[in-house]
C-alpha cells in the first residue's frame, strides 16, 4: 500500500485544516485508513482510524469532538479534518494504513510520507 498524504499547512488557533490521503496497491481499498502525528522531540501519537467500510472509527482523546476522520473509498481516500485547532496540534501528520483499526492503532503497517501542521497562537 502506498499513501500520499496533503493538506497541511499553517493556521491560526482556533482554524480549521483538512489533511487528505490517497492510497493505492493491491489491498488499498480493504485497509482501515488512519493518522498518526508526531511532535517535535515527542514520540509519534495515534490520531484517528476508520475501517474500510466505516463502521469502526476510533479517535485520541486529545482530539475527540474537534476532528473528523472520514473516507470515500471511489477515491481511496481518507480525510482528516480538524476544527477548532491548538498549538499543541502542531506536528507531522502521517497517513496510516492497515488490516484493521485495532492493528493500526497499534503499529500502523504501512506509512506515507509525513504533512506538517502548524497552529501558531
Amino acid at each position: 500500500v502506498q499513501l500520499q498524504a496533503s493538506g497541511g499547512g499553517l493556521v491560526q488557533a482556533g482554524g480549521s485544516l483538512r489533511l487528505s490521503c490517497t492510497a493505492s496497491g493491491r489491498t488499498s481499498s480493504t485497509y482501515a485508513l488512519g493518522w498518526f502525528r508526531q511532535a517535535p522531540g515527542k514520540e509519534r501519537e495515534f490520531v484517528a482510524a476508520i475501517s474500510r467500510s466505516s463502521t469502526t472509527i476510533t479517535y485520541a482523546d486529545s482530539v475527540k469532538g474537534r476532528f473528523t476522520i472520514s473516507r470515500d473509498n471511489a477515491k481511496n481516500t481518507v480525510y482528516l479534518q480538524m476544527n477548532s485547532l491548538k498549538p499543541e496540534d502542531t506536528a507531522v501528520y502521517y497517513c496510516v494504513s492497515d488490516i484493521n483499526t485495532t492493528s493500526l492503532q497499534r503499529r500502523g503497517a504501512y506509512w506515507g510520507q509525513g504533512t506538517q501542521v502548524t497552529v501558531s497562537s
